[in-house]
């Protein structure tokens, strides 16, 4: 009985042993995740911040870049095509116009709204795409798995074929010399991406692999691979702006980016983005000409250079124009002149007092008067903000004059 007894000890002792086993190895394990949860949110809070700066550079950037571009539209106005300084401010124009490209990829890092959004079609974007990346790069062949009645998403087209050219770069920059690039689409829910770092909202979505047989790369770089700046390649052959801003933008689309790689064996990024109930829609390509109209626009900016450009493009649409150096004059101005003013051109950031606050004010002092909002920031948080308190319009710097003048037509035009 005495050693039954015992038997009974140790065996009761050696359960309990290995349940402390089994519990230690669950805390070993919750611990882990833990700490990788952690890993993830000091990564998404270093990616935050990083970003804030970089969307403040741009905006700098695009204030100045609108004071060139308004004087070379001011210049353009008055010449044609036989004066002999047309194709240099043609080529000046175009050097401005990847500048604003270049800020685009800093802006679509931070960006929490977007821009002209409609429902598209992306297999028809991922075509055309990928056919004429297909001419640049022969080197590479691209497959393309694209599935039958994919949803429509609602998305600004330009962003989602930045980013998509972005992917296709950095692929192509991955294989060097030649390799295999798949494309895949397919319509997915948010139960089909347990398995992520992050806690997809519930619904359908439209998910995109992008595949390379390139070198791939190590966790820590996957880790580093969104940051702004972060880039692989050697000196002067990139600026790391490419996935960060792809980060952004598809963040700013309500979706999810991520990356699975390892060193040698390519990498796969993989895209979802919500689906749309709608039915997708082909985009028109605008046209140049510089619309004219009649009113009286109030003028507002803190920046002298683009105060003077901007009163001197209006005037030459056939505007009247009044103009204010900061909010507080602004809602001055406007009370004195209330009856007259037709529109308000309104920048969105200045000291003191900000568009959004000049815009209630003006708002409350005539509530019929329409209002253009100017940022170099991007159609963000901010902006929307305003937007939906009634603003009827937005347009970013830097603006050409063809680009102005048809907005405000459109904005004078509604009921």
């Amino acid at each position: 009985k005495k050693d039954l007894f015992l038997l009974s000890a140790i065996a009761n002792q050696i359960g309990i042993t290995l349940e402390n086993i089994r519990l230690i190895g669950e805390l070993d394990q919750s611990l882990q995740d833990l700490k990788e949860a952690q890993a993830n949110i000091m990564r998404t809070e270093k990616l935050s911040a990083i970003g804030e700066m970089a969307g403040g550079i741009a905006h700098d950037f695009n204030n100045l870049l609108m004071g060139i571009q308004g004087n070379i539209s001011l210049m353009q106005i008055d010449i044609d095509s036989k004066h002999p300084f047309y194709e240099r401010l043609d080529n000046i124009e175009k050097q401005i116009v990847r500048a604003a490209s270049l800020t685009s990829h800093l802006l679509g890092y931070v960006r929490e709204g977007r821009y002209e959004v409609r429902p598209i079609d992306l297999n028809q974007l991922i075509g055309e795409i990928s056919s004429t990346f297909a001419r640049t790069r022969k080197e590479i062949a691209i497959h393309k798995k694209l599935a039958k009645n994919l949803s429509a998403i609602d998305v600004d087209p330009g962003q989602i074929e930045q980013v998509l050219l972005n992917l296709f770069m950095n692929a192509a920059d991955a294989m060097s010399d030649r390799g295999d690039l798949i494309i895949e689409t397919t319509n997915v829910t948010s139960g089909d991406m347990k398995e992520k770092l992050y806690d997809p909202k519930p619904g359908k979505y439209v998910k995109i692999s992008v595949t390379d047989t390139g070198i791939g790369m190590d966790k820590k770089t996957a880790e580093r691979i969104f940051e702004p700046f972060f880039t692989t390649k050697e000196p002067g052959q990139g600026t790391g702006l490419g996935l960060s801003s792809s980060y952004g933008i598809i963040k700013g689309c309500g979706g999810y980016i991520d990356v699975e790689s390892k060193k040698g064996k390519g990498a796969t990024f993989r895209i979802y983005i919500p689906a749309s109930e709608k039915k997708a829609r082909k985009v028109g390509i605008a046209s140049e000409e510089i619309i004219k109209g009649t009113g009286t626009v109030l003028l507002v900016d803190d920046e002298k250079v683009i105060l003077e450009v901007n009163q001197e493009l209006l005037e030459a649409m056939g505007y009247r124009v009044i103009i204010a150096s900061g909010g507080k004059e602004a809602v001055e101005v406007f009370s004195k002149n209330r009856d007259e003013i037709d529109m308000v051109l309104l920048d969105m950031i200045m000291p003191t007092m900000g568009g959004g606050e000049v815009f209630d004010i003006i708002k409350e002092i005539n509530p019929k008067v329409k209002v253009l909002l100017s940022s170099g920031y991007s159609i963000d948080g901010r902006a929307n903000e305003i937007l939906s308190r009634g603003c009827d319009g937005f347009i970013q710097k830097p603006f050409g004059a063809s680009e102005l003048s048809k907005k405000i037509k459109e904005i004078l035009g509604k009921e």
